[in-house]
């Protein structure tokens, strides 16, 4: 008898609150990075809350509060951090706990970047690229303790970033570090030093993963394959207009095509060439006999740049072909069930202090004074970010949302030869 009315309570307990807010909060507490990864209904993006040229100036937990609001108003329910030795990895971590506490149905859960280095890694002396940095295991260290003591937020642990690329000439690791590491880290969780459910990745450059040249297929890449709950992949078609150009331009059978119409089928052409990326990948990895889950860590395509990639340049750069990189990226991440922590939520200024039209400040979907980039301009229209602000600054549009004024800075590639 008592068993039924404890049977039967749960019950109107379930019926009550089955259409509202609190019993989805309740569900979510059961939320894995093997439920929310793929799953479109949890959209991923790359997060930096910096608003000044150095990183020594640090956001505050009300500002971070205010960019998860304004992220979450977004749809995003996933970010990405890089390193955890930065006060604003903490205070992103308290902000998103205070929300929580405010709102049991507020939703953000976190991919905690622990930053790898080689041996003498920033410094003068010579680099050893198969030794550790004694600052690797601090930033383990921390990231196992952020990661206990916010569980319910923390999903996700990447050992390094581009940390085995072997362009990152300042740093870059051999992946005998990066498995040593991601083993550590799998052993943890066995001994119930981690939560079970929380996966270990690498968040690397395609080629890292074995989807480029020879010189990466080596025997600690296919171990650290194995070691991995999933590949995190980088893939940038925005540094190939410049780097490696063959998809990128006009085709001579689109000449007489409008300027958008040429420019829509270069961005295409783009995202082909970053899918083509991915596939190289996943056939490397399963040549290998390898099954695991492929995600984007990164992708991402910058509005402004005054180098290589600019008006004088590729002409890749600018508002409308960042916003169409961005849809169609997603499009075709969410029909085939990959997530794409997208680069980035907000511009930051302190990657490229010295050059303030550097690309590298210019990644994101929001700039540094509150504008909503052409990419969110359908979100601005439909008041997800009303009574939202960014440093007391409402979320408006670029441009004062005049189409025709972003298209002045809109430059047609060079036709291909």
């Amino acid at each position: 008898m008592i068993k039924a009315k404890l049977l039967g309570g749960l019950l109107v307990m379930i019926t009550v609150f089955s259409g509202c807010k609190d019993f989805t909060a309740a569900v979510n507490k059961e939320v894995t990075a093997a439920t929310i990864l793929g799953n479109p209904d949890y959209q991923a993006i790359c997060y930096g809350g910096y608003r000044s040229n150095t990183r020594e100036n640090v956001p505050t937990v009300a500002q971070i509060v205010d960019d998860m609001r304004i992220l979450s108003a977004m749809n995003i329910k996933v970010i990405r951090t890089y390193n955890v030795h930065y006060t604003e990895t903490s205070n992103m971590l308290k902000a998103i706990r205070l929300l929580k506490n405010e709102n049991p149905s507020f939703e953000m859960y976190v991919m905690l970047g622990a930053w790898i280095d080689c041996k003498n890694s920033w410094t003068n002396q010579p680099l050893v690229r198969n030794q550790d940095s004694e600052r690797n295991a601090v930033e383990i260290k921390e990231a196992v303790r952020l990661t206990n003591e916010y569980p319910d937020i923390v999903k996700i642990i990447a050992v390094g970033n581009e940390a085995m690329v072997k362009w990152a000439t300042s740093y870059y690791v051999a992946p005998s570090i990066i498995l040593k590491w991601v083993n550590h880290l799998q052993e943890l969780k066995q001994n119930d030093q981690l939560p079970k459910d929380v996966w270990i990745t690498s968040s690397d450059n395609f080629a890292s993963w074995g989807g480029g040249d020879k010189e990466y297929h080596v025997a600690d890449l296919t171990q650290l394959m194995k070691a991995v709950d999933y590949i995190s992949l980088h893939t940038y078609p925005m540094h190939d207009t410049h780097y490696n150009p063959k998809f990128w331009g006009i085709l001579k059978e689109d000449a007489t095509l409008s300027e958008k119409e040429k420019i829509d089928k270069a961005m295409l052409r783009a995202r082909d060439y970053a899918i083509a990326q991915y596939t190289a990948v996943k056939k490397y990895m399963e040549s290998l006999g390898i099954n695991k889950p492929i995600h984007i860590g990164e992708t991402g395509w910058a509005s402004i740049s005054n180098e290589f990639y600019g008006a004088t340049g590729s002409k890749a750069t600018d508002e409308y072909k960042a916003a169409v990189y961005y849809q169609v990226m997603r499009d075709w991440s969410n029909a085939n069930g990959i997530a794409l922590f997208y680069f980035e939520a907000f511009d930051e200024q302190w990657k490229d202090s010295k050059n303030p039209l550097g690309s590298e400040n210019h990644f994101g979907l929001i700039n540094l004074q509150g504008q909503a980039k052409y990419a969110l301009w359908n979100i601005v229209d439909k008041g997800a970010f009303k009574e939202l602000t960014r440093d007391g600054k409402p979320i408006t549009k670029t441009y004062q949302g005049e189409s025709k004024a972003l298209w002045l800075d809109v430059k047609t590639p060079a036709m291909i030869q």
